[in-house]
């Protein structure tokens, strides 16, 4: 079996923590496999469990129109999330369910070789900072600033940012997330130039 497909069907059927009891659909995750830049946001919300696919509520519109303010299409990057099942209620997934879903992801990863890794929300930087092995602060000290860092064994730039999510609620965070994908866009620009880009 293709080991994309054999992924998606170990996630659409996977029993590994008591969130598979409360879901309509897992949410493997979409997009290029070969992807320069991934996306990985919380959690999937009401619209993605009903759906299947990530990031398709407000949350995901959003998303796509920062994603195609970038010069890019959706359909240009792969977009996944730490936890592949809807919590209950959307509350915070739990540490022993992200434990036993971040398996998944690191597979992801592994096949895609991304170069650049967004974090879309607190919950998924800090999961992708410590799997790094980097000291996350807090998401108003760390968003905006792309690091080298090593995740399973691919090095990537990893980028946090605020959640689409958080930014439909709060308009001042809609205009710090507008300014993260503008300094992403820049940064990857430099990457292919080959250019020496500091944001720090």
């Amino acid at each position: 079996m293709d080991p994309w497909e054999a992924i998606e069907e170990e996630i659409r059927t996977c029993r590994r923590c008591p969130l598979h009891a409360f879901r309509r659909n897992a949410v493997p995750g979409e997009g290029r496999r070969d992807a320069e830049v991934m996306f990985v946001g919380e959690a999937p919300g009401r619209v993605e469990d009903e759906t299947g696919r990530p990031f398709v509520g407000a949350a995901g519109k959003l998303l796509t129109s920062l994603i195609e303010g970038m010069g890019l299409r959706r359909e240009d990057v792969y977009i996944t999330n730490i936890i592949k099942c809807r919590p209950p209620g959307n509350r915070d997934p739990e540490q022993d369910e992200i434990r036993a879903c971040i398996p998944y992801l690191k597979r992801q990863l592994a096949l895609i070789k991304p170069r650049v890794v967004v974090a879309l929300g607190r919950h998924a930087a800090r999961t992708l900072f410590e799997a790094a092995g980097l000291k996350w602060r807090s998401m108003a000290k760390d968003h905006g600033k792309p690091l080298a860092a090593e995740l399973w064994g691919v090095k990537v730039h990893l980028y946090p940012t605020y959640h689409p999510a958080a930014a439909l609620y709060n308009p001042r965070l809609k205009e710090s997330l507008e300014r993260d994908f503008e300094n992403l866009a820049r940064f990857l620009k430099g990457k292919r130039r080959g250019t020496l880009l500091d944001y720090l």
